[in-house]
């Protein structure tokens, strides 16, 4: 049935729909948004998630990298795209700096982005090291999307953007990491920019969904920008 706009109506996404496509072997897909028409485009596209990602720092506001950006910039953000985009899953990065230095803080910080940002979820960078912080978060029923790999946040300890995970020592941390995120009760994980045999070996090892950027085809979802999927954005072009 088609609404007022034209537009098919469908259901919310809730986790509940994610876990079912998940259990079903259905590929989950998901885009970031920006602002109000980015985030209506992804509504309307028929994407199962939509994230407002850090990236809107290099993206939308023309920041060197993704760390410059505040919590306040951020929600700003967010708001808007929850005025257009209300049938995905909405989730949020936390901005570098919002989670890091305790579980307390990074609690404060993803309750804000719930109550202020109008979101869903927030995601957050790191493996083992932030266990404990995932675990403060969820327990109080805050979803947490987890995120390892190359974590662009920490771009300059790891040399740059740079593909994780080429030796068998890195593929065995990367693995270590994605299950202690899982344990500590992650409901998903992006994988970013790692073999895609890793990848494959890692998605298999979880009974979470595991989100693919950069990490070949054998993830249970992938992730693009969307201003790097409609070539908007020519500072650099992924491959």
């Amino acid at each position: 049935m088609a609404g007022q706009s034209g537009v098919a109506r469908r259901s919310k996404i809730t986790i509940n729909t994610l876990n079912r496509m998940y259990k079903h072997n259905e590929p989950i897909s998901m885009m970031t948004a920006q602002d109000y028409p980015s985030g209506l485009l992804v509504d309307r596209a028929g994407i199962d998630m939509c994230l407002v990602g850090d990236s809107l720092a290099m993206v939308a506001l023309g920041y060197e990298s993704t760390n410059p950006l505040t919590v306040e910039e951020m929600l700003h953000h967010c708001r808007a795209v929850a005025r257009g985009c209300k049938h995905p899953f909405l989730v949020a990065d936390l901005p570098y700096g919002s989670y890091e230095t305790s579980p307390e803080n990074a609690l404060h910080s993803a309750l804000r982005f719930l109550k202020e940002g109008n979101v869903e979820a927030v995601k957050l960078e790191g493996g083992e090291e932030m266990a404990e912080t995932i675990r403060r978060i969820t327990r109080v029923g805050v979803p947490v999307l987890g995120h390892v790999g190359l974590t662009p946040q920490r771009q300059s300890a790891l040399g740059g953007f740079r593909v994780q995970g080429k030796t068998a020592k890195q593929a065995q941390a990367l693995l270590k990491d994605a299950l202690a995120v899982q344990e500590a009760g992650a409901f998903m994980i992006v994988l970013e920019a790692m073999p895609a045999e890793i990848a494959s070996y890692i998605t298999q090892r979880l009974h979470v969904p595991t989100i693919g950027i950069g990490a070949g085809v054998e993830c249970s979802g992938q992730v693009l920008v969307q201003n790097d999927a409609l070539g908007l954005f020519d500072r650099f072009v992924p491959k």
